[in-house]
């Protein structure tokens, strides 16, 4: 079964695999990185290599075209009717609204809201989908749709094409997206975008330990803090990048 998502300057096509609750394929990820003995040419390392680089090639080829944007990460699992996803959808109306391309993970809860505020707006909404094992399904509102087989190109793509991330509650694939930016900043691997941490309730534990531990055993610095901004109200986070987009001339205030 084949889904299209249209926009005005593309038409991308992904595929949306049926699999038996009985048989779960092993995902792209996992292939890489078991070693296996033996096996045809497709399966070894020289051939993934190539269809790495493809993933890459798609990747900017698609986003290059698409303008400054932000991502947005969450639970897939905090539903319409959660606050929490009423606020990714109102963050991405007001994104959009401001002429600001909303990217999520593509999958549903949180990331369905971010795509669902930014498509009633008017404006592209990306979703930057991944293969796993039991299959996500694409939510409906991305008008953009990639497909990606490996984690770490889909990361890049996030970082290389985001000026700020808004992060909702979630697990440790939203951590993982949260801590990779800070890094990435920290080391000036990439210039400081935003980072805004969405919900005092839900991060305020986070940032007790990182003051509490992180910080006073000295494994980071006070300025290191400065990185993570926090709040509850969803104006407030996409004002943070707006002013960000104003400050580098991406768009008009």
């Amino acid at each position: 079964m084949s889904i299209s998502h249209l926009h005005p300057y593309y038409e991308v096509r992904i595929t949306v695999k049926i699999i038996s609750k009985n048989h779960q394929k092993l995902s792209s990820d996992h292939e890489l990185l078991r070693t296996k003995p033996g096996g045809d040419f497709t399966g070894t390392d020289p051939w993934r290599v190539l269809r790495i680089q493809g993933e890459f090639v798609e990747g900017f080829d698609a986003l290059s075209k698409i303008g400054p944007a932000v991502s947005i990460f969450g639970s897939a699992k905090l539903k319409e009717g959660s606050p929490y996803y009423e606020a990714a959808r109102t963050i991405g109306r007001i994104l959009s609204e401001s002429g600001l391309v909303v990217i999520t993970g593509g999958g549903p809860g949180i990331m369905e809201a971010g795509n669902r505020g930014a498509a009633e707006a008017g404006n592209l909404s990306v979703g930057l989908n991944i293969e796993l094992p039991s299959e996500q399904m694409p939510n409906e509102y991305q008008n953009l749709s990639l497909e990606f087989r490996y984690f770490f190109v889909r990361k890049m793509m996030f970082v290389k094409y985001s000026i700020g991330y808004i992060i909702f509650p979630g697990g440790f694939g939203t951590i993982d997206e949260t801590f990779e930016a800070l890094t990435l900043s920290q080391t000036e691997k990439i210039k400081h975008f935003p980072v805004v941490l969405f919900g005092t309730k839900y991060w305020g534990g986070l940032l007790d330990w990182l003051k509490s531990t992180m910080l006073a055993e000295g494994c980071i610095l006070e300025k290191d803090l400065n990185l993570i901004q926090i709040t509850d109200d969803p104006e407030e986070a996409a004002k943070i990048i707006i002013f960000k987009a104003c400050q580098l001339g991406l768009i008009n205030a």
